[in-house]
């Protein structure tokens, strides 16, 4: 099922997406608070879902879908973590840091060398030990259509293509054999970043703060897919498209790190809870500091993941 959050006559409900519209689950399945909101009916676990797809194979009222204010699928999750799955993604942003540390330099062509030498823009060990995460502002969620507006202390504006699974099942120390049984569902997750901020950011231990962390700097969408619905969340294309210009065409396949592999290692002594996020990291080519290009006022940033659909939103300067 194609789950999704919107706004009609100035209340909020949660629907079903299909070909013939958007199904109102919460006026359907009126007074049953599992149905009131996403955050309740992923709590509800698989008897909401059993219901929900009971009322939808029962009813014909459906709205068109242009017809409704879409939200953020998951206005408020109960957490939100974004690791970083893919290598090839860590790989070519090494090698852009290199190229943009060396433009500063008198001579641009020996500092990339001497950088390249070093060692010190290589993928660390660490990373391919064990997943690497940090925690993002459940209050930054924003939803497809909306204006995402600049960072008044940035210069350099980013987005990031990710693909992102939502917890459905309480759980702690999850075994690999399991871990993707905890999965709800699946999500676009656009990781807008202020990379001048995330430079400065990236010289202390602690990770990104400011370069990630600023109002609608998250963005959700369109819908949550159930799992039981997506066949293989490791073989979905990904694609970005900037004013209608295809920056990324890629794969899911291409994941080093699985869902799985990051809710074990996540959850060790650690509980998990329903309508938390993870997002798999940006895929390769999925962001503009791998391209050496970036974002300008007025640019319209969508992001298409196979059986998703197209999150779509516009960046601005203040």
């Amino acid at each position: 099922m194609k789950l999704l959050t919107f706004k009609q006559h100035d209340s909020d409900y949660l629907g079903a997406l299909t070909d013939a519209g958007v199904f109102n689950l919460s006026a359907a399945a009126e007074g049953d608070s599992a149905f009131s909101s996403m955050q309740h009916f992923i709590e509800a676990g698989q008897p909401a879902l059993d219901r929900a797809y009971a009322l939808l194979a029962s009813s014909s009222a459906f709205i068109p879908a242009e017809q409704v204010e879409w939200l953020a699928p998951l206005p408020l999750p109960a957490q939100i973590r974004d690791c970083l799955g893919f290598e090839e993604h860590l790989k070519n942003s090494y090698q852009s840091a290199i190229k943009l540390s060396a433009m500063a330099a008198d001579d641009p062509v020996k500092a990339e060398q001497e950088l390249q030498a070093s060692g010190r823009f290589t993928v660390p060990e660490v990373w391919y030990q064990q997943p690497l995460y940090y925690k993002g502002n459940r209050f930054c969620v924003a939803p497809s259509g909306k204006d995402i507006v600049w960072p008044a202390y940035s210069e350099v504006m980013d987005f990031e293509l990710e693909l992102a699974c939502i917890i459905g099942k309480k759980g702690k120390d999850i075994g690999h054999a399991n871990a993707e049984d905890h999965i709800f569902g699946y999500t676009i997750y656009n990781d807008f970043s202020a990379r001048d901020t995330q430079m400065q950011e990236s010289a202390g231990p602690l990770g990104p703060a400011k370069s990630k962390d600023f109002d609608d700097s998250i963005v959700l969408g369109p819908v949550i897919v159930t799992a039981d619905e997506l066949e293989d969340p490791y073989q979905l294309r990904m694609q970005a498209r900037i004013n209608g210009e295809t920056w990324c065409d890629n794969n899911s396949s291409t994941i080093h790190w699985k869902f799985s592999d990051m809710i074990a290692h996540i959850s060790k002594s650690e509980t998990l809870h329903p309508g938390e996020v993870i997002g798999s990291g940006t895929v390769g080519f999925g962001c503009g500091l791998e391209h050496l290009r970036f974002l300008n006022d007025g640019d319209v940033v969508e992001l298409e993941i196979e059986h998703i659909g197209v999150i779509s939103n516009k960046v601005v300067r203040r």
